[in-house]
């Protein structure tokens, strides 16, 4: 029998293990142990491409694992239930291998021997496991491709350099990147065609000293009209060291001692620390304990010993990563979040101080539990694979961020600049969908954070664009995980468990079809037909790139709804809702307007009307419709009226593509009847879909 998993961790068996001087050359290379390294990687050996992944640790996952945060912050549309109108959010708010990963947790995890949507109970998050149950799901898909050599997986690695050819076009080329291990010290070297940047920190482009953007930037820096003149890159979010614990019995806890400076040093200020979670509300201050069903503990809990969801219970066990909150002495408390100081733009000897103080936090916090009031309380080092229950890595909230071709602002994010509207800014080159329903910002404590709030902090459902994730001096290079084109006010919301799945899909398929076809990321963005080839091979594997909630990544007109939607041709009926009505009938109107988009024509708007029914200033497909009609596509009815808000028929729709593009007509209709029912908003989408293929002769 192969050697596969024992508690989340691969064997070592199936890890390659390079010699000092050593050289690889996969087809692609990605840096980083992220959650984003992990999909991008995963989706690049579903397409049977030869990676390699270099990471930090032993555990993949990211967030997920060597962070020991398997608690997915999941937005609202991903916790939805179906409807009479709309799906269950996971059918439409991710793609079908997150849905695939977050099914198989369950399946891993039963409570009472039944598969439950939640199994740990959480109240705060939707889905959680323990952190070895969801390396064990992550595994499972890679070692079929460990075995077969398709994935060479470097562990305990870091970069040290980035190597750059000479620059073309005034650009630099990243050709690979050398790497030192951490234990045997040997420094090897491993070159690809392109490299995905999926470091937790941003590393390649601090390396590389590629333009990049570190903290809160100025308002000359990116445009956002809420951010000060001057740049605060020292104003970061904040990050945390989760720790797993139990509750015990009565009497067995198992005390952690406290870290030296503890109660002096200021991180390790006590009076930060509560084990009760504080609210106000109606004028008064109510405080909910330790253990009680809404307390710290349920908060984010993992696993529970009994199957009622809101009771905690002696071998229970939680994830502590506790945020700030109100006190009613205090002000703001926190738990284990470090605000002292900063992760970026620090050497990597300030870097390693200042995560072993967070280390240190996190132990100070959890022995502060035990000695005011919450003794019964065990470390669980043996599901995140450390000593003494606190993760192998930091919870990182920011990196360091490429300034990239598109760079996602504010203002294509919140609340605030689409009022009355169901989506944020949707980007013509979108290759896959977020959502967070506000600006999660935990900011350190340097002074000058800007704090959106109102609708400047609620987010909008948002799209990603292809430009976030190609750097804007460098080729060979896809940006991932958190080192994107966002600011550091978007990345609150883009840096979310499922959003950086997404997030790694996206830059794993970038970087496929750019070794496919030989053309760089840049190219692949900038030109029209690779661009609509790209967003295709992203819908077509089950990843949405477009908000709507009544389209499953399953459905088998999917790809065709979502690339006519992303390219702006065929939409949502109303803006207010995420609805795209599959089975919902289309007007002449519609149709017309669709077809001008998609062939692009020059709109003509005469004085005169060539219809009755469709004037100037009196009916919003005016121009389109008169345009199609220059063109000698439309003719209109009998009576010299057009019946813009008539339901077209199939086979009105083959008449108009015949005289359009009568070369694609066949291939358009393939699975369409000719006949005269009414013609639905998916069928549109399936026979344009085909027409924009030919016109800009894709496959």
């Amino acid at each position: 029998m192969s050697p596969r998993q024992r508690n989340g961790l691969i064997d070592d068996s199936l890890f390659t293990w390079p010699r000092s001087g050593e050289h690889l050359e996969p087809s692609l290379l990605v840096a980083g142990g992220s959650t984003a390294a992990y999909s991008a990687t995963l989706a690049a050996l579903k397409m049977n491409l030869d990676v390699c992944l270099v990471q930090p640790q032993k555990v993949v996952g990211g967030q997920f694992t060597a962070q020991a945060l398997p608690a997915s912050d999941d937005g609202d549309l991903l916790r939805q239930k179906a409807t009479l109108y709309s799906l269950n959010g996971e059918e439409f708010a991710i793609s079908r291998w997150q849905r695939q990963f977050r099914d198989r947790q369950r399946q891993l995890q039963p409570v009472a021997g039944r598969v439950v949507e939640n199994p740990g109970g959480a109240w705060v998050s939707p889905l959680t496991t323990l952190p070895t149950v969801a390396a064990t799901a992550l595994n499972e898909p890679l070692i079929p491709y460990l075995e077969s050599g398709k994935l060479t997986l470097i562990v305990e690695a870091e970069p040290i350099e980035v190597l750059l050819s000479q620059p073309e076009r005034g650009r630099s080329r990243v050709t690979g990147v050398k790497f030192r291990q951490r234990h045997s010290q040997a420094v090897f070297t491993v070159t690809a065609p392109i490299t995905i940047e999926a470091t937790d920190f941003g590393d390649l482009l601090e390396l590389a000293d590629l333009p990049s953007r570190i903290g809160q930037e100025a308002r000359s820096d990116t445009g956002e009209a809420i951010l000060p003149d001057a740049a605060r890159p020292e104003c970061q979010q904040s990050f945390t060291f989760d720790v797993l614990v139990e509750r015990t019995y009565p009497g067995q806890g198992v005390k952690v001692a406290k870290p030296a400076a503890y109660g002096s040093a200021p991180w390790l200020n006590l009076n930060e620390f509560t084990g009760t979670y504080w609210t106000f509300k109606d004028k008064r201050w109510s405080g909910r304990d330790f253990f009680s069903d809404f307390g710290i503990f349920r908060y984010r809990r993992l696993w529970r010993s009994r199957p009622v969801e809101k009771q905690v219970n002696p071998g229970d066990v939680a994830v502590i990563n506790w945020g700030t909150s109100a006190h009613p002495e205090r002000g703001q408390c926190c738990g284990n979040d470090y605000r002292t100081g900063h992760l970026i733009g620090h050497s990597r000897e300030q870097r390693q101080q200042q995560i072993q103080q967070a280390r240190d936090r996190a132990q100070a916090y959890l022995h502060y539990l035990q000695t005011n009031g919450v003794p019964d309380l065990k470390p669980r080092g043996d599901l995140t694979w450390t000593s003494d229950g606190i993760a192998l890595e930091p919870y990182i909230r920011e990196a360091r961020r490429g300034i990239a071709v598109t760079t996602i602002r504010h203002e294509d994010v919140a609340e605030t600049f689409f009022p009355n509207q169901a989506r944020a800014r949707c980007f013509n080159d979108s290759v896959g969908i977020g959502q967070y329903h506000y600006l999660d910002l935990h900011g350190n404590l340097v002074p000058g954070h800007v704090s959106p709030k109102g609708a400047d902090v609620s987010a909008r459902p948002f799209s990603l664009p292809a430009g976030a994730l190609v750097p804007v001096d460098a080729d060979g290079l896809v940006l991932s995980a958190k080192s994107l084109g966002t600011t550091h006010i978007t990345n609150a919301a883009y840096r979310m468990h499922p959003v950086e799945w997404t997030i790694g899909e996206a830059s794993g398929f970038l970087a496929v079809l750019s070794i496919w076809t030989g053309q760089d990321p840049r190219q692949i963005v900038a030109d029209p037909a690779l661009l609509r080839k790209l967003q295709g091979f992203v819908a077509r594997n089950g990843i949405p790139i477009f908000w709507f909630d009544d389209i499953a990544h399953d459905d088998p007109d999917f790809e065709a709804i979502q690339v006519m939607a992303a390219a702006g041709i065929i939409r949502s009926e109303n803006a207010k809702n995420l609805h795209f009505r599959p089975y919902g009938s289309v007007s002449r109107a519609v149709v017309s307007t669709a077809l001008v988009n998609l062939l692009g024509l020059e709109k003509a708007a005469p004085a005169q009307p060539s219809f009755s029914d469709v004037k100037p200033g009196e009916h919003w497909a005016y121009s389109n419709i008169e345009t199609l009609k220059a063109q000698g596509m439309v003719a209109g009815m009998r009576d010299g009226r057009f019946a813009p808000n008539a339901p077209m028929t199939r086979e009105q729709l083959g008449f108009l593509v015949k005289k359009a593009m009568p070369a694609a007509y066949g291939k358009a209709f393939a699975r369409t009847p000719r006949d005269k029912t009414y013609l639905q908003r998916r069928e549109l989408s399936r026979v344009f879909y085909e027409l924009m293929k030919a016109t800009l002769e894709i496959g």
